[in-house]
């Protein structure tokens, strides 16, 4: 069972849970249950059933396309949305593969309880969940036209910042294959990518951890996606006033 105050399973951590007020908080606490991620677990593969929802703290979720060859990310999710989105579309099993990127927390809900938790709370939920649903349209459209129309290391860039963001932390783990995964390219091109970042100061990267030196600097290389998809998600879910994040 999640607690609502504070702790590293505030259910307010999560902007979609956020949104909702104290007392529909409270309704769907008992139906919360924490769960700790580490980085390749995977939540749901092509054709199986979607059984749980899931609402992260902390922590970045990819959503992978498996192509005949590469695996190529097409979308994540952190403490500003849900895992488990198709379920809320009336879906009941997955089309994509969805696994942890970046090691975390985040709150569990049985996806029958969750189906019947929308119909209630007098549409509160449901309207938190479409204004995140739209935010991942964003998202789709911008990682589609990111790979065909930006240089490799802007998108780097920007990936790095939007993980720092869900981290809320400059400092996090994050594997050559994860990254190559983001950028869909080939692992050497992600240590070309993060040595010319390390050496203009952006960055330290050492043995899968990074480590952001100069926000600043690494938004100068960043592409205007960031910004993009960081409004967009802040004006649908505005971070909770408790909630601390890396500085604009």
């Amino acid at each position: 069972m999640a607690s609502d105050t504070g702790g590293p399973y505030d259910p307010v951590s999560n902007r979609i849970l956020a949104a909702l007020p104290h007392s529909a908080r409270e309704h769907l606490r008992p139906h919360l249950e924490p769960v700790e991620w580490t980085a390749g677990d995977v939540f749901y593969r092509p054709g199986e059933r979607i059984d749980a929802v899931y609402f992260p703290l902390i922590g970045v979720c990819s959503i992978v396309t498996d192509l005949d060859g590469p695996t190529v990310e097409v979308a994540t999710v952190g403490d500003e949305g849900m895992v488990g989105l198709p379920v809320f579309l009336g879906v009941a099993t997955a089309t994509e593969r969805t696994l942890c990127q970046v090691s975390g927390r985040a709150l569990r809900m049985d996806a029958d309880r969750f189906r019947h938790e929308i119909a209630l709370l007098d549409g509160q939920l449901q309207q938190a969940l479409q204004r995140f649903t739209q935010s991942m349209f964003t998202q789709l459209a911008r990682n589609a036209a990111c790979i065909r129309g930006h240089r490799t290391h802007q998108r780097c860039a920007r990936w790095l910042l939007m993980t720092a963001d869900r981290m809320h932390s400059e400092r996090f783990d994050l594997t050559q294959k994860f990254l190559a995964q983001m950028l869909a390219v080939r692992r050497s091109s992600v240590s070309e990518v993060a040595g010319a970042l390390a050496a203009d100061g952006c960055i330290r990267y050492s043995r899968g951890t990074i480590t952001i030196l100069d926000r600043a600097r690494l938004r100068s290389h960043a592409c205007s996606c960031y910004e993009v998809i960081r409004e967009t998600l802040d004006t649908a879910l505005p971070p909770h006033a408790d909630t601390t994040k890396p500085s604009r």
